[in-house]
């Protein structure tokens, strides 16, 4: 969608301001929550005119969807790369458990990710970015085990402290994440 390489320069410049509209929409969601999002101030977060949000998105469903998207499309991908890297061995497990750490370290955009994550609980037709992040998180499970529920078990487990992670002081760092996932893993 918005990763796609573009020769025409209105559209260039049109996938742009979508892009810094994206932006902008997390931002008020991490610091706001949902419902602080309106045309008017993501377009005011973004810098741009009153009038470009609305111009990109028809409706808030709509920006808030492409945002869901974006965050979900993002996080699926970097686990893409590590699944098919991954042997299944010590350093994918030490390169995962980083990953997780740097995440949880940005409290803002992952609680922006949790936001829509919520939204897309609520709103069945937003689940597919969702169950593509599921799916990579799954991926990389079976590179290390082919027990279903110890993928199963994974997957929830990564969402749990991630989310726990946005409620405590201290976050997990890499060594807890990794811990965690040499357990669930049976590694």
């Amino acid at each position: 969608m918005l990763n796609e390489p573009i020769t025409d320069g209105r559209l260039a410049k049109g996938e742009r301001r979508k892009r810094e509209l994206i932006e902008a929409t997390l931002r008020i969601v991490a610091r706001e929550g949902v419902s602080g999002v309106s045309h008017r101030t993501v377009a005011r977060e973004a810098g741009l005119p009153a009038t470009a949000a609305a111009y990109h998105f028809q409706g808030i469903e709509e920006l808030l969807t492409a945002a869901l998207t974006w965050c979900m499309d993002e996080d699926a991908e970097r686990m893409r790369v590590l699944a098919a890297e991954a042997d299944g061995g010590e350093d994918a497990l030490r390169r995962f458990a980083t990953l997780l750490a740097e995440v949880v370290a940005r409290p803002g955009h992952l609680l922006a990710e949790y936001e829509l994550y919520l939204l897309a609980a609520r709103e069945p037709k937003l689940r597919e970015s969702t169950d593509r992040w599921m799916a990579a998180l799954a991926d990389f499970a079976r590179r290390f085990t082919r027990d279903p529920v110890r993928v199963e078990m994974l997957v929830a487990l990564v969402d749990g402290v991630l989310l726990q992670g946005l409620l405590r002081d201290e976050p997990p760092t890499a060594e807890r994440f990794e811990a965690l996932l040499r357990t669930a893993l049976g590694s």
